[in-house]
């Protein structure tokens, strides 16, 4: 019981607790739709092809592997146009009255596109609309969300609150896509956006019912171009900070093969649907057990070495991944892209906060959201295209093997990330 109290410590803290329940009710619901509308897509476009004219030349594209890449645009356009702003909102509003907003306006979204699937009047045009919209709302509730919790935990506790918030969201998308591939499977596609729109309202009576009640962290900054740059500026020319960001993009860039699961499982794996939804678990399950282990440790040594050998694995685990035709394998091989991830993901979500003062905390979260979810959003559209064109086995192994050289360069690059520790951290900020 002492281990458990002395590891879980940042849910001793009401106001935390609260918010860290409503996200995994609302992060479930949506891990669900993310699956229901990539299979969604899958099969409305099932069976097409595009032929693609290029000097002369007719090259010959798959439908549904070009229909899922260009859902990654529809998910990260929204991030790159309004991230910064939902950062500056972050740092100049109510952190917690902000996210009441995107919330509702998350909710609003889904029980449009439950409504027209249910009555039969879906479209891919429609899907991706509404797919784009809840982007925008994500890019304006991250930054408010994530620059919130430091404000209801103490500073010795942010870690474990980091930590607690990564299983959080790797055990929301263990649970999401299983249901979401049982659901699918049994009942109309509209059921899981009710069941995701519903989820929303865990977070708002959560927010409702935290005694925190915040002011904006930056009272004498206000919207514009000036506060822009100032976060602009802070995270570049925070070096560790900055090389996080880039290995981030790149790793998953390159080995984003997650939209590519529903051609993997009905092609390569030949499991169907429920067996897409099972295969969707794998890489959260591997994300819980990496960060069982990681709460149970009361330090991670070396944190910079750690970080970057878990990318390494990550595309390692990736690449083979492309060309294993067992669903067994596969599956152990994607669950060790969940574990190696987990693991960096605690230590550069550490490293930022800590690294990052109050007041520009929600600039720098908005100028990560692009590094952070424009490089697998990217990825998938660049996974798809190649998909298209030389199928996906080939995208993924290439995007595996180029993750695991750029490693190696930003390995290079960045000596300081190399030699990064907790006593690192502490130095840098007694300066």
């Amino acid at each position: 019981m002492h281990l458990s109290t002395e590891r879980l410590v940042a849910l001793q803290h009401r106001d935390f607790r609260l918010l860290w329940v409503g996200q995994l009710i609302s992060i479930t619901g949506t891990q669900m739709q993310i699956v229901a509308v990539d299979w969604h897509i899958y099969q409305l476009l099932r069976g097409q092809t595009y032929t693609l004219l290029l000097f002369g030349w007719e090259i010959p594209l798959q439908a549904e592997a070009l229909g899922l890449g260009l859902l990654g645009l529809m998910r990260v356009f929204p991030v790159i146009v309004f991230a910064l702003l939902g950062g500056m909102l972050a740092d100049t509003r109510d952190r917690r009255q902000l996210m009441m907003w995107t919330q509702g306006a998350a909710a609003l979204f889904a029980i449009i596109l439950a409504v027209i699937t249910l009555t039969g009047n879906e479209s891919v045009a429609a899907i991706y609309l509404l797919t784009a919209a809840g982007a925008a709302a994500a890019a304006f509730d991250n930054p408010a969300r994530q620059s919130l919790v430091p404000n209801l935990v103490p500073r010795e506790h942010l870690t474990n609150a980091v930590s607690l918030n990564t299983l959080m969201w790797q055990i929301a998308t263990i649970v999401g896509p299983a249901l979401a591939g049982l659901l699918v499977g049994a009942f109309n596609i509209g059921l899981v956006y009710i069941l995701n729109a519903l989820s929303f309202v865990a977070v708002l009576v959560a927010l409702l019912m935290m005694s925190y009640r915040g002011q904006a962290a930056a009272q004498n900054t206000s919207v514009g171009w000036s506060a822009l740059v100032e976060g602009l500026r802070f995270t570049y020319k925070s070096r560790l900070i900055w090389s996080t960001m880039l290995l981030d993009f790149f790793a998953t860039f390159f080995s984003s093969a997650r939209t590519m699961l529903p051609i993997v499982a009905s092609d390569m794996l030949g499991v169907g649907v429920q067996g897409y939804g099972l295969l969707a678990t794998a890489q959260p399950i591997g994300a819980v057990l990496a960060g069982s282990i990681l709460s149970l440790r009361r330090e991670i040594h070396r944190q910079g070495a750690v970080l970057l050998v878990s990318v390494a694995i990550y595309g390692l685990a990736t690449t083979f991944f492309g060309i294993s035709t067992l669903f067994v394998l596969s599956y152990f091989l994607f669950a060790l892209t969940g574990a190696a991830d987990t693991v960096s993901t605690v230590i550069r979500g550490t490293l930022r906060q800590v690294m990052t003062p109050d007041h520009l905390r929600g600039r720098m979260i908005g100028v990560n959201m692009i590094f952070f979810m424009g490089g697998p959003q990217l990825g998938e559209l660049e996974a798809g295209l190649v998909a298209a064109v030389f199928g996906v086995p080939f995208a993924i192994v290439s995007g595996g093997i180029a993750t695991v050289l750029l490693t190696g360069w930003v390995t290079w690059k960045y000596p300081r990330l190399r030699t990064y520790t907790s006593t690192t951290a502490a130095e840098l900020l007694a300066k």
